[in-house]
């Protein structure tokens, strides 16, 4: 007889159906193999699966790990807010969740107005030469403004003009050799401060919809280059999602709503 673990499939920054970014959040009692967390994410097909299990200590509500198709990545903001969604939905008293990641320390998913607020931790870049991606996502140096890497590999590159950015058709191949998790292309907004796209041929995406740890790197930059901590973001995928941002020290602090629009039950051989 199978077993029947929950499934839940969240948009996350989304203010409709159908759009922000698609993740699967699994509860589980007690992590399995991570085989069996990998083969689960693959089946998904989604840009990450999330899976969480009660925590016994004093400053974390639950242990929090993500998936991709392919590996399980250091940091994903997008199925971090999923996850809250999914529990604060089915907790109406509770007014936050914790959860402790293996990679990226404790993270908070709190209520805020008829969305959430999620605090990641903040990513300063450094300025580094990546002529190599540049290349790989079809732009001319004289397109780009900066570019910056930060050590979890995350590559940023800024160029001025929105239309950039929405017309960009990278060679996935070519990314895929620079050995980048996740590249990221950025230019001032016109309807929201920044706007972006996010490619994550690392990690067995091509593009991802919305990034929420993208932004703990997006909103470093903008926020010194603009002079304030406060912004607001769009990420320009075929689906799109919004983003509000602000940088509060050592945090980033990530607004924006949730849907729930599966609920099911994998089904695993005892």
């Amino acid at each position: 007889m199978a077993r029947r673990i929950p499934i839940i499939q969240i948009d996350a920054f989304a203010r409709r159906p159908f759009s922000g970014n698609p993740a699967a959040v699994v509860p589980l009692s007690g992590w399995p193999d991570d085989s069996l967390l990998q083969n689960i994410a693959m089946e998904n097909h989604l840009s990450e699966t999330a899976f969480f299990v009660s925590d016994s200590g004093d400053d974390a509500d639950f242990e929090l790990r993500w998936f991709s198709p392919t590996v399980e990545v250091e940091l994903c903001g997008y199925a971090t807010m999923a996850t809250g969604h999914y529990i604060l939905s089915r907790q109406p008293d509770r007014q936050e969740v914790r959860f402790r990641t293996r990679r990226a320390g404790v993270l908070t998913v709190a209520r805020s107005g008829a969305g959430y607020a999620m605090t990641l931790p903040a990513w300063w870049g450094e300025h580094a030469a990546i002529t190599d991606t540049v290349e790989a996502l079809g732009l001319s140096p004289a397109d780009v403004t900066a570019t910056l890497r930060h050590s979890s590999g995350y590559a940023l590159v800024v160029v001025e003009n929105p239309a950039i950015v929405t017309a960009l058709d990278p060679s996935f191949r070519a990314l895929a050799a620079t050995g980048e998790i996740i590249t990221i292309v950025t230019a001032p907004g016109t309807e929201t401060d920044i706007i972006s796209r996010v490619f994550a041929v690392g990690a067995g995406i091509t593009e991802d919809p919305v990034t929420g740890s993208a932004h703990s790197l997006l909103v470093t930059y903008w926020a010194k280059r603009l002079g304030r901590e406060t912004l607001t973001a769009y990420q320009a995928s075929k689906r799109g999602g919004f983003l509000g941002c602000r940088l509060d020290g050592g945090h980033v602090v990530l607004t924006g709503n949730c849907i729930t629009v599966i609920e099911g039950a994998l089904l695993l051989p005892d």
